[in-house]
């Protein structure tokens, strides 16, 4: 080789060296962006998804009004003896059931349940008491410390109606009710009812149906609601009942272009009528008919059998009974009463909580019992108005409780495959959804969740962000 040419030969190694190191600071550039980029998948890449569960809300800013339940948190308190009034409890009951047995209540304790509303005249209050459990009902037998309150009457907006002529004193099936016969004295019945019970300091309580719900104007219905009793529940069966599909009682809740004929009837379509959150339109109804608003709590009734006569009627499903449940808690229901009783169809009973036929509906009532006690003191604790929101298809209800936010969301109607929720005040949060081992991340206040159906169901717990000015 001549000379030169090994000159140019040298010239030509470190290009060559260049070139490699070149690539080589290429492909580690490459690696280090991969890294950081599976670095933020794991971590979510976004700051909401690198806050710690659990991570309370930073003090400060503003945006959100906190706004007591029904009655207040207390409201228990008042009377004496009286439910609970410890935030851990959250009224569960079952209605019209027996005691006579210790069996009785080791296997209504089993599921969650807490309390009886109105009892037969057959029960052992001594076994109620020493099973830690309470009654609201009418007097039977030595009533102490488990009888929380007095129950006036049930649906008698139904069958003695809106008025005050006399009431001859029978019930149902007994006769005239009122003078004149075609007369209406439901607030006869009420007031010779109250002055019967015993004269001590424990709360009364009056079980309302079809009559304020539906029939009523809002001034009859108003009169039920707040001249008599300090606690009052509801009882509409969506999910059972093909009456309340009818213009003149579910049909009152929708546009009246909603509805269709049906053999000639006006009525609601079943996609409609039969689904959970018509629960919560019952709960607001009686809510906004107390006065003053928010003064008395208003407790939910939900079937878990066949209420009904009529073999065409359906059985409730298990998953429609945990619906009912959310729904009526999301609208403001302060107690829940699981109606004990079916009818008809292939399981006649009074104590379908209790019977091996309803295996699957006792099941779903035990697990959704355990989630409100668990979350007592969530339901118990204020709303957070104007804090979230959220878009169409999808009831929701905003609590602050321990330095969190709780959403508990469900479905209005049918499936959302995406619902926006919107928690503007709040800013980058970790979303945990409670019960589902999953977690989502609110990036400026927003984030995204599906709802499988009609009976779905999410409850969220904001981790981190702003409190809003809740503290």
């Amino acid at each position: 080789m001549s000379v030169p040419q090994a000159a140019a030969a040298g010239t030509r190694r470190p290009a060559r060296r260049l070139a490699l190191i070149a690539l080589l600071l290429v492909i580690g550039l490459l690696v280090v962006a991969g890294a950081i980029r599976l670095i933020g998948q794991v971590t979510g890449g976004s700051a909401a998804a690198r806050i710690a569960p659990g991570t309370v809300a930073t003090a400060g800013g503003t945006g959100v009004s906190l706004r007591p339940v029904d009655g207040g948190a207390d409201f228990y308190s008042r009377f004496s003896p009286s439910l609970p009034a410890d935030p851990g409890f959250f009224p569960i009951g079952v209605w019209l059931e027996s005691v006579t047995d210790p069996a009785d209540t080791v296997k209504d304790k089993e599921i969650g349940l807490n309390t009886y509303l109105e009892m037969t005249g057959t029960t052992n209050l001594d076994l109620v008491r020493a099973a830690g459990m309470y009654t609201i009902t009418s007097p039977i037998g030595e009533h102490g410390e488990e009888t929380g309150g007095w129950l006036i009457s049930d649906e008698a907006d139904m069958w003695a109606g809106p008025g005050d002529d006399p009431w001859t004193g029978n019930f149902p099936g007994q006769g005239d009710i009122c003078q004149p016969a075609d007369g209406q004295c439901g607030y006869t019945v009420q007031q010779d009812i109250l002055q019967r019970l015993p004269d001590d300091q424990r709360l009364r309580m009056a079980n309302y149906g079809k009559g304020i719900a539906f029939w009523q104007s809002d001034e009859q219905a108003a009169r039920f609601v707040n001249e008599f009793a300090d606690v009052v529940s509801v009882d509409t069966y969506w999910f059972t009942d093909r009456g309340i599909c009818g213009h003149s009682e579910g049909g009152r809740f929708f546009d009246p272009d909603q509805l269709t004929m049906v053999d000639g009837a006006e009525r609601l379509p079943a996609e409609l009528c039969h689904r959970a959150a018509n629960y919560g339109r019952t709960i607001d109804r009686v809510r906004a008919l107390v006065s003053p608003a928010g003064s008395k709590p208003v407790w939910s009734f939900v079937e878990v059998g066949r209420p009904f006569n009529e073999e065409q009627y359906p059985t409730i499903k298990p998953e429609e009974v945990v619906a009912a449940v959310w729904s009526s808690l999301i609208h403001g229901a302060r107690g829940i009463v699981y109606f004990n009783h079916s009818f008809s169809g292939p399981c006649l009973t009074q104590h379908a909580l209790r019977e091996p036929c309803y295996a699957p509906v006792r099941a779903a009532v035990a697990d959704v019992n355990e989630r409100i006690t668990r979350l007592a003191p969530v339901l118990n604790a204020p709303y957070a108005d104007g804090v979230a929101t959220v878009s169409a298809g999808v009831d929701l209800s905003a609590k602050w409780h321990d330095g969190h936010f709780y959403l508990i969301a469900g479905s209005a109607g049918g499936s959302v495959a995406e619902a926006t929720f919107a928690v503007p005040c709040v800013g980058d949060a970790r979303i945990t959804v409670l019960d589902e081992e999953r977690t989502l991340s609110a990036d400026g206040g927003t984030f995204t969740d599906s709802f499988i159906d009609g009976n779905a169901v999410h409850v969220y717990r904001i981790d981190g962000g702003s409190s809003c000015g809740a503290y």
